[in-house]
């Protein structure tokens, strides 16, 4: 048997399915709450439409990083790895018309957000979970027999059709595109929207790293596809304007290999 709840947080429905061992009891309800509790907490944070969120503060000057919630750090470290690896199409920091720079950690906080929330979820005994943010998802199987969760790919050109099933047994899937917000997505290197391409998803280990780069491939517009065959363990697809499609499918990472992490700089 599967179980759903919903609520609406950081401005959008957020989803959890269950099955298994912990579906309609005690701990179930539990494991929720504190979903949903550390969801309001990283939106009380990053909000950028709160007046009283730590981005909000620090945008206006009335909060320092040094004294914003330690969780910050954490999200601008990712922000400036993401920059680095995009070759600075993704960023958190904007520069508007006037020259001012300001905080928008969106591209990160979503992904993140719920990775960090889905930690209460992976403590459940026998327990499969797909936790939804925005059509976003984390998911994870354990019961034997269940199968993998089977995920919808919705068709950018038309929201009524589904251009195909992923399974996901342990991992994540995010799409980047305007369908349902207008055109908010932009690259960082311009400020200005990129052309031909329609939407962009990426399936891989993480939710906080599924979304960054389909946000990212999203940005580099025609170059979304060849921007993904150079990021590790990636499962993507790019829907263009035209609606033909560029399937992705990249080998896993060799950590031996990889840099060292980013080191976070002063805000410009």
């Amino acid at each position: 048997m599967t179980t759903r709840r919903v609520e609406h947080v950081m401005g959008m429905p957020v989803t959890l399915a269950l099955r298994g061992r912990h579906t309609t009891d005690a701990v179930a309800d539990q494991a929720w709450v504190t979903v949903v509790d550390s969801l309001r907490q990283a939106d009380r944070i990053f909000s950028t439409y709160r007046d009283d969120s730590d981005v909000s503060r620090i945008n206006r000057g009335t909060l320092s990083l040094d004294d914003a919630s330690p969780v910050v750090r954490e999200v601008l470290a990712l922000g400036a790895e993401a920059a680095v690896a995009s070759g600075g199409a993704f960023d958190v920091w904007r520069i508007d018309a006037e020259g001012v720079t300001s905080l928008d950690p969106s591209g990160v906080v979503k992904g993140w957000a719920v990775d960090r929330a889905a930690t209460r979820l992976r403590e459940l005994d026998d327990t499969d979970f797909c936790l939804s943010a925005g059509g976003d998802m984390v998911c994870r199987t354990v019961v034997p027999g269940a199968g993998p969760w089977r995920i919808g790919l919705e068709n950018p050109h038309d929201s009524t059709q589904l251009l195909g099933l992923v399974p996901i047994a342990d991992g994540a899937v995010a799409t980047s595109g305007t369908l349902h917000r207008g055109q908010h997505l932009v690259d960082a290197r311009t400020g200005r929207p990129p052309s031909g391409i329609a939407s962009v998803t990426v399936v891989t280990s993480s939710l906080t790293w599924a979304d960054i780069d389909a946000t990212a491939a999203y940005a580099h517009g025609m170059g979304a596809g060849s921007w993904l065959e150079g990021r590790p363990d990636r499962t993507a697809l790019v829907v263009w304007q035209d609606g033909t499609t560029t399937a992705v499918r990249t080998p896993p990472e060799d950590r031996a290999a990889r840099p060292p992490k980013y080191v976070l700089p002063r805000p410009r």
